[in-house]
């Protein structure tokens, strides 16, 4: 295996399954995250993503943290996974909510990208960006968040066109997948089972799903595939709901 493999979120439930399938596959992998511990990633860092682009002085101390930690035999991998997800319609949105948002999901894959680029290189490696189904079909109270998910797929395809050959950049947009902050924002089961009978495999996805297409992604079968997004969506992305 060609370096490390660094994934951002890495304590979420999809975080957690994307460190595991490269650990298991013979990475060494790099988790960062605001909270958490160290769990199944060789080295973990106890990141804040909103202060490392907002804090001049906090972001030179991450990123030296990070190129130390992954070394100097190149990065096979940068999995931005971390997201910040605020629902509120736009009318009551705070601008601060409106930042943060995109700090997470669209500055801090940026900064992270531009500092591992030189490892990144050095291994042919690939950024895997986790946008989102709401990048294209989104519902009231997530503008904030379906804005930044769209930035971040169109910021994957300028990654593909100024990084190649020597860098490929990818994203992989799941739809709903079966995570614990998922069932916490919904009512009851009935919820869930009604969530799963929209989309067309009739069910939600399941972290380990979205793992297996980061791990395609960054992988040699995946050489040819660079500035494209990956709907890993049980189907719904092309499911028209009308009111009859």
């Amino acid at each position: 295996m060609s370096g490390a493999v660094v994934v951002t979120g890495s304590s979420g439930a999809i975080g957690v399954a994307i460190c595991a399938a490269f650990s298991k596959a013979g990475y060494r992998v790099v988790g960062l995250d605001r909270i958490g511990a160290q769990g199944i990633c060789d080295d973990f860092l106890q990141v804040d993503l909103e202060r490392a682009v907002a804090e001049d002085e906090y972001r030179r101390v991450a990123l030296k943290c990070l190129t130390s930690a992954v070394g100097d035999q190149g990065c096979h991998a940068l999995v931005n996974n971390a997201a910040v997800q605020i629902v509120k319609p736009v009318g009551l949105a705070t601008l601060e909510e409106w930042q943060r948002t995109f700090a997470v999901n669209l500055h801090a894959p940026f900064v992270l990208t531009q500092s591992l680029l030189p490892a990144l290189t050095l291994s042919h490696g690939s950024v895997v960006n986790i946008t989102s189904i709401h990048a294209i079909q989104s519902k009231p109270g997530f503008c904030a968040y379906a804005t930044s998910k769209a930035a971040l797929v169109s910021f994957t395809r300028g990654l593909a066109l100024d990084l190649s050959p020597a860098v490929r950049a990818n994203a992989v947009a799941p739809a709903a997948v079966d995570t614990p902050m998922l069932r916490e924002g919904l009512s009851d089961s009935d919820a869930l089972a009604m969530l799963a009978e929209h989309h067309p495999a009739n069910r939600i996805g399941r972290p380990d799903e979205i793992a297996r297409a980061v791990m395609f992604l960054a992988s040699k079968d995946a050489e040819f595939i660079t500035g494209t997004t990956m709907f890993v969506d049980g189907g719904i992305s092309g499911r028209l709901h009308d009111p009859i």
